[in-house]
Formats: C-alpha cells, sequence, structure tokens
C-alpha cells in the first residue's frame, strides 16, 4: 500500500521509480530533486519502511511498500537493489510492464541479456555503472542500452545521472574495463592517500597534519586535471624539475612498479567483474 496518495497530476510517462532506493539510489533521487525534477513524479520503495518514510518526509517524493504497485505507477523504473536480489525483483514487477517501460539497472554485472530475460520482451533495458562519488555530486556513470533499448532510452539515463555527476554512453562490452576504472577506481585513490597519510606520519607529521596535506593535495589535484587545459603528463612535467624532489620520488614509485601494478590492478578488477557476470548467467540458466 502507498504511504501517500500517488500523484496523479503527473503524467505517467514522466513518471519514475527506484526500487531500492538505498544509498545509491536515495543519492539520485536527492540529485534529481536538487536539480529541479518534480518529486511528485518520484517514487521510491526501500527494504527498511523508517528510510522509505524519511525519503518521502525530506524530499517529497511518493513511498510505496508493495514494488509491483510502484511499478505499475510508473513508465521509467530504476533496479537499485544487491545485484544478487535484482532478477527476484524483476520476476516480481514483470507483470506490470511491457512496451512503454524503460528499466534502468544499477547492479553491478547483470547483463542487459540477463535482465530482459526476466522481463516482457518490448521492455527497453538500460545498464548503468555509478560510482561513490555520486554522493558528494561528483560521480562518473557509464551507461549501456540493452537490445531493445532506443537511444532515447541511453540519453534518458545520462540526464538521470548527470544529477548527481558526468555519464557517458559506451557499448557494453566496455563496462568491465569502465567497472575497472570509474567504479573501483575510487578505492585506489583512497588506499593511495592513505598511503601518503602513513608516509607523512613516518616523516614525523602529526596524523591530523598529515590527512589534511594529503587531501587537499589530492582535491586540488583533481580540480586542475578536470579545470585546467593541461594534460595529465603535462601536469606531472610541470611539478618535476631535473634532478629534484619531485623526480627522486617519482624514481622510486617507478622502480616499485607503480604503473604495472596499476595495470595488474585493473585488469585484475575487469577480469573479477567479468568472472562475476558470467556467474550470474550461469547461476540463472539453472
Amino acid at each position: 500500500m502507498a504511504l501517500r496518495t500517488p500523484a496523479a497530476s503527473v503524467d505517467r510517462v514522466h513518471r519514475l521509480a527506484f526500487l531500492g532506493a538505498g544509498t545509491m539510489g536515495g543519492t539520485i533521487v536527492a540529485g534529481l530533486v536538487r536539480a529541479g525534477r518534480d518529486a511528485a513524479g518520484i517514487a521510491v520503495t526501500t527494504h527498511t519502511p523508517a528510510h522509505r518514510e524519511k525519503l518521502a518526509a525530506e524530499l517529497g517524493v511518493q513511498a510505496f511498500a508493495d514494488n509491483r504497485q510502484a511499478a505499475a505507477w510508473a513508465s521509467t523504473i530504476v533496479i537499485g537493489v544487491k545485484p544478487a536480489d535484482a532478477l527476484a525483483l524483476l520476476d516480481e514487477i514483470s507483470p506490470e510492464l511491457g512496451p512503454d517501460n524503460v528499466v534502468i539497472s544499477l547492479c553491478a554485472g547483470l547483463s542487459t541479456d540477463l535482465l530482459s530475460a526476466h522481463l516482457p520482451p518490448a521492455v527497453h533495458v538500460v545498464r548503468v555503472m555509478p560510482n561513490t562519488p555520486a554522493s558528494v555530486g561528483a560521480g562518473m556513470a557509464g551507461v549501456s542500452g540493452g537490445r531493445t533499448a532506443t537511444e532515447h532510452d541511453v540519453q534518458a539515463a545520462i540526464t538521470l545521472m548527470s544529477a548527481v555527476g558526468r555519464a557517458v554512453a559506451i557499448p557494453e562490452q566496455l563496462q568491465d574495463p569502465l567497472t575497472a576504472i570509474s567504479g573501483s577506481g575510487p578505492a585506489y585513490v583512497f588506499a593511495f592517500v592513505e598511503a601518503l597519510i602513513e608516509a607523512g606520519v613516518t616523516q614525523g607529521l602529526p596524523r591530523g597534519l598529515a590527512t589534511e596535506l594529503a587531501t587537499q593535495t589530492l582535491v586540488g589535484s583533481a580540480r586542475l586535471l578536470d579545470e585546467g587545459n593541461d594534460s595529465v603528463t603535462q601536469l606531472r612535467e610541470a611539478v618535476t624539475s631535473p634532478g629534484g624532489t619531485t623526480a627522486a620520488a617519482l624514481r622510486e614509485l617507478d622502480d616499485h612498479g607503480l604503473r604495472s601494478a596499476v595495470q595488474d590492478a585493473v585488469e585484475a578488477c575487469a577480469r573479477r567483474s567479468a568472472e562475476l557476470a558470467a556467474a550470474a548467467e550461469q547461476a540463472d540458466a539453472r
């Protein structure tokens, strides 16, 4: 049963339902409302009633306790549950969907073909790989349309994700390498910053100061890379005087195999992403 009367005044073609509006789904909903999207045209379902009610109260969105009702109410359905729960959810809402519906999946590792197998044939399916910086409006997402998706569907998903950062359309076969760069990439960055902080502490800096120095250096460097006109190589070279302190540091990183370690890490991540996708396909086939 809906927690409030659904907004009949909002044309169904503009209604958007987030099924599983947890961390990522809730982030996108909040971003859309901040960007000016009509909250009355957005619905959410969550595993926890308290969280559902909180989203409705704070953002003014519709809150449904029933996934099928939410799916029937909306034209576009965003799936934000855990990948292990996604196919059962699609089976649940499938009777409510038809050729006018678009399903956008935020579930890592699930192909559009696998998702489509649990939906009516004419439903348009789009796959999105977001990342955690979306929570501060600085996300990076890759968007891939399935066999039935149109260019309009893909652009709609890009617009959706643009409320919390940036998004690009990519062929679905590039989802695994994209996952290895932007999906998992924040963890690599945080691991490097952790190492930089520990190195500063080893050199005698108080931990709080080392954390501030490393964090602001990351923020400033990212802004310089994002907003400046120079390439990443030019920016690195601008800091590196021949025979200087930076050159000595970079030589140590090279001697310890920084570049090859990053290459290996990205390869391992992409390979694991493909393995998880294959395992999901095999499990569903059984």
